[in-house]
């Protein structure tokens, strides 16, 4: 558990610990909103390209060498983004950063799936959720504090200490490696990156340069082309990245779609919350990284205890109420003006928060997971990190689409009225879709 966690939390904390860092890095590094975007989205993109990849790498060659592999690329990684002299280097590292990351999680899950049994297996990922998705809202937390009482390099050479300790136990721990045997789609692998990053590119360039630029009009022709293709490649190859047929299993395509909606707007959230509070309200980095706090301790206190009650009582329940707490936060942060107070308009939403993550997340990870089963374990982990990923990778490139290309007060309610209506569409289609498994 040590292990997974260690590995997993570090991918999880960079999604988000950059998001304080942005104004920082931008004053250093220059660039304007394009670059801070891409600084976010040069991570998320490679790391939702790269995680089907893993995840198959996972099975065929073994969880704890693909594991290990990760802990060494991203920590190499992280020193080159401390280390970047210019936006178009840290960038580079970033891509890089993300490939280690893609080949940690799935690795990662695929351990507690193997080690764990079914009476205990809830609980374990319900701790697993806790500690990830804790790393993931600590982040702005970290960011805010390196930012503004050492450097926003700081930020990233901290994610050497959990690296070194996640290497330290993996070559003790006496894991047993499970390999599957077999071969890798490398079209498959490709077909996705290019189609993710077109259409990524596509959508973070259109506001500057407007659809009608070639650049624009290319890259998302070239996206929209390969991920045709990508589908299918995956129908018709032996070795699929991407096995299809796991889309036949309800609670397997049900949980992955509530993914899309609902960590779409968990990043969106993230970053216009992080941007807004330091560029409109005023905020040091480190109080706009303190802002989600609350939410933290919150997740941290109760996931496991989802886990379990997703577990013994089904998922469906927790994965319906839970997006609509959140839904019902964002609708709070509305009240959000200027002057920004952060008592009466930001503390009661980020509290709520906490509580509908809480039933959520766990819940939506056993179900999937579950419904992946032990042999596809690697897979189905990265298929459901994967959609997380490119929900977040969409929704931040709309970010500048969203609010008309500056996070005002205009802008920011506008990002919080997308992110409401993403939890709502997330909790009807967990309501209507994922079944509670049958007890015996």
């Amino acid at each position: 558990m040590a292990i997974a966690v260690l590995a997993s939390a570090v991918s999880f904390l960079d999604a988000t610990v950059v998001n304080v860092a942005l104004p920082a890095i931008e004053r250093e590094l220059g660039g304007g909103l394009v670059t801070q975007q891409w600084m976010v989205d040069a991570y998320l993109l490679t790391l939702g390209a790269f995680i089907l990849t893993a995840g198959a790498l996972s099975d065929v060659l073994g969880r704890v060498v693909v594991l290990r592999i990760g802990l060494l690329v991203f920590g190499v990684a992280s020193v080159l983004v401390a280390a970047s002299p210019d936006p178009v280097f840290l960038i580079a590292a970033r891509v890089l950063q993300g490939v280690g990351g893609a080949l940690l999680v799935p690795s990662s899950l695929a351990i507690i799936t193997a080690h764990f049994d079914d009476d205990t297996r809830g609980r374990a990922i319900g701790t697993w959720t806790a500690f990830t998705t804790a790393a993931t809202l600590v982040g702005p937390v970290l960011g805010g504090l390196f930012v503004d009482h050492l450097s926003w390099r700081a930020v990233f050479l901290v994610n050497v200490v959990p690296l070194a300790a996640a290497l330290v136990l993996l070559a003790r721990g006496g894991l047993v490696d499970e390999r599957r045997g077999g071969r890798v789609d490398v079209a498959g692998a490709v077909l996705c990156a290019l189609g993710l990053g077109g259409v990524v590119l596509a959508f973070i360039e259109q506001p500057r340069l407007g659809w009608a630029h070639p650049l624009v009009a290319g890259a998302l022709t070239i996206g929209v082309i390969a991920l045709a293709g990508f589908f299918v490649r995956e129908r018709s190859t032996p070795a699929p990245l991407l096995p299809l047929g796991m889309f036949r299993r309800r609670n397997f395509w049900a949980g992955n779609l509530a993914t899309l909606a609902i960590y779409g707007a968990l990043s969106l959230n993230g970053i216009a919350l992080g941007l807004f509070l330091q560029e409109t309200g005023g905020f040091s980095s480190t109080l706009a990284g303190l802002a989600t706090l609350p939410a933290t301790v919150i997740m941290i206190a109760t996931s496991r205890f989802a886990g379990a009650a997703a577990s013994r009582f089904g998922p469906r329940r927790f994965m319906a109420a839970g997006p609509l707490v959140c839904a019902a936060a964002m609708i709070l942060l509305l009240t959000v003006g200027t002057p920004v107070d952060y008592l009466t308009q930001v503390l009661p939403a980020v509290v709520l928060f906490g509580v509908g993550l809480s039933l959520t997340v766990a819940p939506l990870t056993s179900a999937v997971l579950g419904a992946a089963g032990a042999d596809h374990a690697g897979v189905g982990s990265a298929v459901n990190n994967a959609v997380a990923r490119i929900a977040g990778l969409v929704t931040v490139a709309l970010l500048g689409v969203v609010t008309g290309g500056s996070l005002d007060v205009a802008g920011f309610h506008a990002t919080a009225i997308l992110a409401a209506a993403l939890f709502v569409g997330g909790a009807v289609v967990s309501a209507i879709a994922i079944r509670d498994p049958q007890r015996t």
